[in-house]
């Protein structure tokens, strides 16, 4: 897969003494034009050229080790289409992975049972150096919902084999549908059991809500985990900036054998936070004072390995420093996922982000949570569908969440909290559009919660018009505990809030025709391996009766 529309060009990105130099002469306002045009330029270079042969070529039957170190993965499940994913890397501790920088020869098979007697596609792709040998395949004419096993193979080695899944028929009545949640999974804090426990689930498709990977530095013990000394290299003890740290980040997560099987279980629908660039940035606005022309080259590096690592279609491909993630995926006539990007397009936090009291600053009706062209996105999207549930992965908190039943209360600046007015129009939005049914899918808390979203979360007796699905960590904060300190006083604080967990785990959920039910699960630890799961909470909500109640 090489796009046509990214020319091969052979100059490299500009250093950040000369743009510096650039933002004096040209003012701010100018510079930031300029900036975002020279992060396009960076990291538009080296790219391949549709038709071109952008390197040299290896020949895969010289590979002399396993390059499928990283597993297999697919995503995005559309009616007769899959989307797969592979990245060869023999050696994935090393920033060139073991190989190269030759483009090499990948064949793949696409089959109705996992021995592959049944093989119903098969073809050829190139991973290019260019892409750090990663591998998109998008596989079409395929018949809609349907399970498929499929692998990759390179000279004489063969990749673990994937499992996934197309959707149903459009407008078709699919009758059920049933989805695993997870997000933030901070490596050095805690073994990835959710995922040993995730890969075992019947579910359709597994839903990643942000923080995939964190930028902070990884030492040789790699925390929590502690690895007997030395195990891994220093070249992860640092913060990532460089695109070459974001991809050697992506090696080290992904070389977890848990979050491998995870992914060749089910198809992935990916959606980012902060971590997976910077914590708590927001738009162009880095977390600190950063020159504004550093973090666009950054954020263009950040962006661009998440494309490269995550199971993404063409559209997704990041163009400079800017990647349209937000997208629309159907399941027949049964859902529609609206997935949305928090991070890229928002206002900067108010009062200096963290939990403070809401005031003319937070309450600003111009600040925006999605930015205008997502909000129309979503809210036009909500009128023309068709679909019984209406669901919107996304990333931080959106039900209203007092910390304390002293009024005012403070709130999070950095959730939905913290841009009152861009909810509000999205909540003003769904009603018009007659959302019976909405879901709003959210990470980013490390915690569980289950949340009745209210058309005014002032008054406890408003409407009801969904439910918020807040899963915990998968390690994140450690091992948590099933009540934090701050427990009673949230669930008073908060009379919409109907569940709270502070250990770690994952979600899942099953969408009917009648009713969807949600079931928190848990593992008691993750800073040692082997912990069992736990089904914390069952909640159902019905169809046009919406709100939480105890299955």
């Amino acid at each position: 897969m090489t796009p046509a529309h990214h020319q091969a060009r052979t100059d490299g990105p500009p250093h950040a003494p000369e743009l510096r130099a650039a933002a004096r002469r040209l003012g701010r306002r100018r510079f930031l034009t300029v900036t975002g045009a020279a992060a396009a330029l960076a990291f538009s270079v080296n790219l391949p050229a549709a038709g071109t042969a952008s390197a040299a070529e290896l020949d895969a039957a010289r590979l002399t080790d396993d390059p499928f170190t990283l597993g297999v993965a697919s995503g995005d499940p559309q009616p007769g289409s899959v989307l797969l994913w592979t990245r060869l890397a023999p050696v994935p501790y090393q920033a060139d992975s073991g190989l190269p920088a030759k483009r090499i020869d990948v064949s793949w098979e696409l089959a109705l049972d996992e021995r592959f007697r049944r093989v119903v596609r098969r073809g050829r792709a190139t991973a290019h150096p260019e892409f750090h040998h990663t591998v998109h395949v998008e596989v079409d004419h395929l018949a809609p919902g349907h399970v498929y096993h499929y692998r990759f193979r390179a000279g004489r080695y063969v990749s673990p084999t994937g499992r996934t899944r197309t959707a149903p028929a459009p407008h078709s009545r699919a009758s059920e549908l049933t989805f695993g949640v997870v997000s933030c999974q901070r490596y050095d804090q805690g073994h990835y059991t959710a995922y040993r426990h995730l890969a075992q689930e019947d579910v359709d498709v597994v839903l990643h809500l942000g923080d995939y990977l964190y930028e902070y530095a990884v030492n040789s013990s790699a925390g929590s985990r502690a690895y007997p000394e030395g195990t891994l290299p220093d070249l992860f003890d640092r913060e990532t900036v460089t695109l070459e740290d974001y991809r050697l980040r992506y090696a080290l997560y992904k070389s977890d054998p848990d979050l491998r099987a995870a992914h060749a279980a089910h198809p992935f629908v990916v959606t980012w936070d902060d971590h997976e660039t910077e914590n708590n940035y927001a738009g162009q606005t880095p977390e600190n004072s950063v020159p504004p022309e550093e973090f666009l080259i950054r954020r263009a590096a950040a962006y661009r390995a998440y494309w490269e690592n995550m199971p993404l279609r063409r559209p997704q491909l990041p163009d400079g420093a800017d990647l349209r993630l937000y997208r629309r995926l159907h399941w027949g006539r049964l859902a529609q996922f609206d997935v949305l990007d928090t991070r890229q397009y928002r206002s900067n936090q108010a009062y200096g982000d963290g939990w403070q009291f809401p005031g003319p600053e937070s309450e600003d009706p111009g600040r925006t949570m999605t930015g205008d062209a997502q909000e129309r996105w979503l809210i036009n999207g909500w009128h023309r569908s068709d679909a019984l549930w209406n669901v919107v992965p996304q990333q931080v908190t959106f039900s209203q969440r007092f910390n304390s039943t002293s009024t005012p209360s403070k709130v999070s600046m950095d959730s939905w909290d913290g841009y009152p007015a861009s909810r509000e129009r999205m909540l003003a939005g769904a009603q018009a559009a007659g959302v019976e049914n909405l879901m709003v899918l959210t990470g980013d808390v490390h915690v569980h919660y289950g949340f009745d979203i209210k058309r005014d979360f002032d008054d406890p007796g408003s409407r009801t018009l969904g439910t918020e699905i807040v899963t915990t960590s998968v390690t994140s904060g450690r091992d948590g505990s099933a009540k934090p300190a701050n427990w009673e006083t949230l669930m008073a604080a908060n009379p919409h809030l109907r569940f709270y967990s502070g250990l770690r785990g994952y979600t899942t959920v099953s969408l009917g025709r009648e009713l969807a039910r949600a079931d928190f699960k848990t593992v008691s630890h993750v800073t040692t391996e082997g912990a069992p799961l736990t089904t914390a909470a069952s909640f159902v909500t019905e169809v046009g009766e919406q709100g939480l109640k105890p299955a």
